[in-house]
């Protein structure tokens, strides 16, 4: 090991199947450092970490700690934590129903008689030490998330770690919160932790970090010093995307750009999950999308747009007309299709046919008391069975036997039955064949020449410059650009999403 490096992963290969999650990775932490883990989804991020905290078994590779002698074996997560590794994750796995003190120090006594007194002692005194605002004695349900996070940190912090591994930590956090956070890391660096910092917001990384390592569908990128890997460079090492213009990727005869009257418009539009409040408009007959990193809030605007996340505030105007969409079901009333991001978990009904997954918004629209017949049902699937070229055995298969492209053209199928004048794709083309993404693309361009009106969201740049006539770029929550005309290139692209050369 290298004489400051309190961790080494040497060669670390993991595949799952056929899939080659991680493939001859190399990652190093020094003691007293705020490592920032990056990539976009499926890079091998979590995967890294899990084969670190003993989840998975390596396929090959070596993992080293300061203070063992030759490489170590960790066999499960109690093994990472003995070893002095710890993990807080964005989602919290303490107990909300069990005091500050209980919490850091649950699974930890020895004596079979709890010593309240003694315990509350020891928690208030790693509390104070960290500056952290809470009482020992105090209900953790009580706390705001981020006093949680900090006290899942103190009990690693008392275990005497070596290793701190953040999650994803900030992504429920406001500003004040993420200060309080990121002061208490930066005690922990100077008190020598090294932390790996897990996060796709790249402001925070650079507020924060000392070195970045950059992965990339399994394979490692790099490693690189904060100060030398502008943020703009960072952004085309996660995609895979050099900074060359790519503006005339765009077929010539895709659709008119803006041609019709206005049809949405939300002015200061907010959401229990898009917190920052953000100005849209899309005409008849425009395709229009968001983008930025995985993370930046893309997804959450979209959702925010179709009532699938409670709105909190800001105006909504369809047609002219002021209307208020407060669930999925105003939307489609109104008019608006979503495929959601999220395939599996939101989009198809795994156990229904076919058939039932595509009859499934129309019979929604109308309601309990006007069922779709079996014939008409037969009828729409057969329809769109043929026009988007659904692989299936019948309408009758069960869709989760489908592949996921297929499983992708019967949710827009669905949405296709209800007539939408205008529809939301929330990464339609993810993890599906070259020859599916294409016959997606052309489909979204045909409906805009039908005077449809279509947001497009794709975590690949060429996809969206392929596609759409503006851009929303996104940055750390926050709308931070828009960009059309001789603006959408990808160079222009990622230096909106990069925000600047520092």
């Amino acid at each position: 090991m290298e004489k400051n490096s309190v961790l080494e992963m040497r060669g670390i290969s993991k595949t799952f199947y056929t899939v080659k999650a991680l493939q001859n990775v190399d990652f190093t932490l020094r003691e007293g450092e705020i490592h920032a883990l990056m990539g976009e989804n499926g890079a091998g991020k979590s995967t890294l970490i899990k084969v670190l905290t003993g989840v998975y078994p390596k396929d090959s590779g070596e993992v080293f700690l300061k203070g063992h002698e030759g490489a170590i074996n960790i066999k499960s997560p109690e093994d990472a934590q003995n070893l002095g590794i710890s993990t807080v994750y964005q989602e919290i796995t303490l107990c909300p129903n069990l005091t500050v003190a209980e919490n850091m120090y649950i699974g930890r006594t020895k004596s079979k008689i709890t010593q309240w007194k003694k315990m509350n002692k020891a928690a208030t005194e790693i509390l104070e030490s960290l500056q952290i605002p809470a009482k020992a004695e105090q209900q953790l349900g009580t706390c705001s998330i981020a006093v949680q996070q900090m006290v899942a940190i103190a009990r690693a912090v008392d275990m005497d770690c070596k290793v701190l591994i953040l999650d994803e930590p900030t992504s429920s956090l406001d500003e004040g919160e993420v200060a309080k956070l990121f002061s208490l890391m930066l005690d922990l660096k100077k008190r020598g932790v090294g932390i790996i910092f897990v996060t796709h917001f790249l402001d925070q990384v650079y507020e924060v970090c000392d070195r970045i390592t950059v992965l990339r569908d399994g394979k490692l990128v790099g490693e690189y010093a904060i100060e030398n890997l502008p943020r703009v460079e960072l952004v085309s090492k996660m995609l895979g995307k050099e900074l060359d213009d790519l503006a005339d990727i765009k077929s010539s005869d895709g659709e008119a750009e803006g041609v019709g009257e206005v049809i949405y418009k939300a002015e200061g539009l907010t959401s229990v999950a898009a917190r920052s409040p953000f100005n849209f408009e899309i005409h008849k007959g425009e395709v229009n999308g968001f983008t930025g990193l995985l993370g930046s809030g893309r997804s959450e605007c979209v959702r925010a747009i179709f009532g699938a996340d409670h709105v909190t505030g800001g105006s909504v105007k369809i047609e002219g007309k002021n209307v208020k969409i407060s669930n999925p079901k105003n939307a489609m009333k109104h008019g608006i299709g979503y495929l959601p991001e999220d395939r599996k978990g939101d989009g198809i009904v795994g156990d229904l046919s076919v058939r039932e997954n595509i009859i499934l918004a129309l019979q929604v629209m109308k309601g309990f008391f006007g069922p779709i017949s079996r014939a008409r049902a037969e009828e729409f699937a057969d329809k769109y069975i043929k026009l988007l070229d659904i692989k299936t055995e019948n309408a009758d298969t069960p869709i989760k036997s489908l592949s996921g492209g297929n499983q992708q053209k019967v949710i827009l199928a669905r949405w296709l039955l209800t007539n939408p004048q205008y529809l939301i794709l929330d990464e339609p083309t993810r993890g599906i064949d070259i020859g599916t993404k294409i016959e997606i693309q052309k489909l979204v361009l045909e409906l805009a020449k039908e005077g449809r009106s279509v947001t497009f969201i794709s975590s690949e740049i060429d996809e969206m410059l392929r596609t759409c006539s503006k851009l929303y770029v996104m940055r750390d929550g926050k709308p931070v650009g828009e960009i059309t005309g001789d603006g959408l290139n990808q160079t222009n692209v990622m230096n909106t999403i990069a925000g600047g050369e520092k």
